[in-house]
């Protein structure tokens, strides 16, 4: 059997990116274009490429591949450790993508996602649980409904470690994971009207495992039920683009729990690539470095 440090499972685009020279235009006004390219992106696509960058090996799978995403998915990860090999390209898809415009402060996506899971066919595999169990740790998106869970349990049965994102406190994704991060993002549209200190008393109650609240430019929380809630401030960049910083914080959360970090190890850690990560654009082209990362840690 082979092995690799990391499986992966989870959302996989083909993302359409532009950089604007500007703010983001209000209405009805004109917005100049600074830099676009078409690259892979996603939660799980975004994570893959950050781990490679790090020294991972990876075997990523999830949402189907289509005619206008796979050659793009395939050439791009064909010179890097990532496995693509379990992905499914079916035949008369177009494929997933999205469009992001971005600023300085803002990163605005548009996308078919809702039609995606409206559709009464479900576009993305079962996990097989032989990649699972040839891997040192997991990583987890939550968007797949039974299939997600289906990961989760199959690294239980197998005794695999591993980290999840964005799921509700009462989710058998959070209750089982080894860390779970949440985003802003997540709660406007899950728990927009609930304090958020006491969710986070709810999250680390409902786990064993680390619990990381990620806030932007404000201090991240981070803790677990031995703990409580602890605190560290974001190091501070100066910021070309914020796309694809928390999934670049997943995935250094993830090489922290492949080489068996501390909590506040994992933190700064996943702190560090993911402002590594917002000082440039496009990510994918020139993502996170193991050197850079530790010189700004060191900083």
């Amino acid at each position: 059997m082979n092995t690799y440090d990391v499986y992966l499972h989870g959302m996989i685009l083909k993302t359409n990116s532009f950089l604007l020279k500007d703010k983001y235009p209000i209405a009805d006004t004109y917005g100049e274009i600074r830099e676009k390219y078409e690259l892979p992106g996603g939660e799980t696509g975004t994570c893959a490429t950050v781990l490679s960058s790090l020294g991972c090996t990876v075997k990523m799978d999830g949402n189907y591949m289509g005619a206008k995403t796979y050659p793009l998915i395939k050439s791009f990860y064909q010179d890097k450790k990532v496995d693509i090999s379990a992905l499914t390209v079916e035949e008369g898809y177009d494929g997933l993508e999205d469009y992001v415009i971005i600023d300085q402060a803002t990163r605005t996506p548009f996308g078919m996602f809702q039609g995606f899971y409206g559709d009464t066919v479900e576009r993305w595999n079962q996990p097989n649980r032989e990649d699972i169990k040839a891997a040192a740790v997991v990583g987890l998106d939550p968007f797949f409904r039974i299939a997600s869970e289906e990961v989760a349990a199959y690294c239980i049965e197998e005794g695999k470690k591993y980290v999840t994102i964005d799921c509700p406190y009462d989710s058998f994704l959070h209750q089982n994971a080894s860390i779970t991060v949440l985003s802003g993002e997540f709660f406007g549209y899950t728990y927009q009207n609930e304090d958020k200190e006491e969710l986070f008393e709810r999250y680390i109650e409902n786990s064993e495992g680390l619990v990381i609240f990620t806030r932007g430019s404000k201090p991240l929380w981070y803790g677990r039920k031995a703990t409580g809630k602890c605190s560290l401030e974001p190091y501070q960049v100066e910021v070309k683009s914020t796309l694809g910083a928390g999934d670049t914080f997943k995935a250094a959360c993830i090489y922290a729990l492949l080489k068996g970090m501390s909590d506040i190890e994992t933190v700064k850690f996943a702190s560090a690539t993911a402002a590594v990560a917002c000082t440039r654009f496009p990510l994918p082209l020139n993502p996170p470095q193991l050197e850079e990362v530790i010189m700004l840690m060191n900083s």
